[in-house]
Parts: structure tokens; sequence; C-alpha cells
């Protein structure tokens, strides 16, 4: 009996974990002038995950650029000239983020495009 019980209370504590992690999955990345960015992770609904990653952003002109729902997202700025040149993207994964973010950032004229910011929200 004292075995059932035990393995019930650990399936609802785990069943509770998975909720928890499910319910609080998005995100979003804000991109200003000069490689400003703010980000924010592990908000209830991309509403607030956006007005969050806004607050954050210390720049000029920043906006919302991606919202994340268990993904990734990534900013890629010119190294040699960080008011020029950018890109960013969301993905399912980092990897993909972060080539899409260079490529955008190559095809707009950059000439050293690096990553500048990357971010993942729920389990990944």
């Amino acid at each position: 009996m004292f075995r059932s019980r035990t393995g019930l209370m650990a399936l609802a504590l785990l069943a509770g974990a998975l909720l928890s992690t499910h319910a609080r999955g998005a995100g979003a990345l804000a991109v200003g002038a000069c490689g400003a960015y703010g980000y924010a992770i592990d908000f209830v609904d991309v509403r607030q995950a956006s007005a969050a990653a806004l607050k954050r952003c210390q720049g000029k002109n920043c906006s919302v650029v991606v919202t994340m729902k268990r993904s990734c997202a990534a900013l890629a700025i010119d190294a040699g000239n960080a008011c020029g040149a950018h890109g960013y993207a969301g993905a399912k994964s980092l990897a993909r983020a972060q080539n899409i973010a260079l490529q955008h950032c190559y095809k707009y004229g950059g000439k050293d495009c690096v990553i500048r910011a990357f971010v993942c929200d729920g389990k990944h």
C-alpha cells in the first residue's frame, strides 16, 4: 500500500511539472538599432513575453521580431559595423535559427556577421 501511494505521488508531481513547463512556454526577441536587443522566456503567453522583451531592449527603435512557443530565436549583426546589416530568425532548433539569422545578415550587406544573441524557450 505504501509503495502505491508513493508511486501515485511521484506520478502526480511529474504530471504537474510537465504541465507547468508547457503552460509557460512563450518567449520573444526584440531588436533595436545598432545591435540592441532584449528577450524574454518562460512566460504564460506571447503577449506578456513580447512586452517583457521590449522593456529589456536598451536601444532605439526596438520592436518584437520573433515570438516563440517552445522554439528558438537568434540575432546576427555585422561585427565591423553594429549599426549596419543584421538578421534575425526563429526556428524549432537553435542551430537553424542561428543559421538563418547569419544568412539574413549577409544577404542585407553584412561583411563579418556574428551571432549577437540567441535564446530558446521551453524544452530546447
